[in-house]
């Protein structure tokens, strides 16, 4: 009974050495965004945009990103390679997107598959847009910041990008060809104005001019 005891207690004492450890883990695992987020931006736009609760406080909401292929109405086959690399962009399996009518002039059925998108939330979404201002779009030729003009009206931002070689994960050897894709963050800002706040306190570099 006492050895009994003993190992009992050596175990939990083993389990409560653990947790600390992996507390320490995940805490390490945490999206440096979004600890920023929490910490600095939070307060920062309580203060600036004079909100008096804060839940109220606009923060990115989900980042959906798409890849629209049009040739994929000629060739199924097309959309593999289209997948896999926004699959290697995001981190998370793409899903193939379908027309939802049929339009005959482009000669598109209802049904038929046209692109493949990704919806990012929680720590995926922090990190994509951690890497998209800070590695991808400086690797944008001549670029001189992104416009301030493509909010929606609703506080959602849309980025349209040419192509997928500005992004690391991508090998220029195995591109068949040059994909564009849009960038539609959406925030929980009332209006355009909290949603630019926001987005530039996040470091996304627009237009000075």
């Amino acid at each position: 009974m006492a050895r009994d005891k003993d190992r009992k207690g050596s175990k939990d004492s083993s389990q409560e050495q653990k947790a600390p450890a992996q507390a320490q883990h995940s805490a390490k695992e945490r999206p440096r965004l979004r600890t920023r987020f929490d910490k600095e931006v939070a307060p920062a736009l309580l203060k600036e945009l004079e909100l008096n609760n804060a839940m109220a406080v606009p923060r990115l909401n989900k980042i959906v990103v798409n890849m629209g292929m049009g040739e994929a109405t000629q060739n199924s086959k097309i959309l593999d390679p289209a997948v896999n690399e926004l699959g290697q962009i995001t981190g998370q399996k793409p899903i193939v997107t379908k027309a939802k009518k049929s339009i005959a002039a482009f000669k598109v059925r209802e049904g038929q598959a046209i692109g493949t998108m990704v919806t990012l939330r929680g720590d995926r979404m922090y990190e994509f847009f951690d890497r998209l201002v800070s590695i991808v779009l400086p690797r944008v030729r001549d670029f001189k910041g992104v416009s301030t003009k493509s909010f929606d009206g609703r506080g959602n931002y849309t980025l349209g990008l040419h192509d997928q070689l500005i992004f690391p994960e991508i090998s220029y050897e195995k591109v068949d060809k040059l994909k564009g894709m849009n960038v539609t963050i959406v925030t929980t800002a009332a209006n355009d104005n909290q949603a630019r706040t926001l987005l530039k306190h996040l470091g996304m570099p627009f237009r000075t001019q």
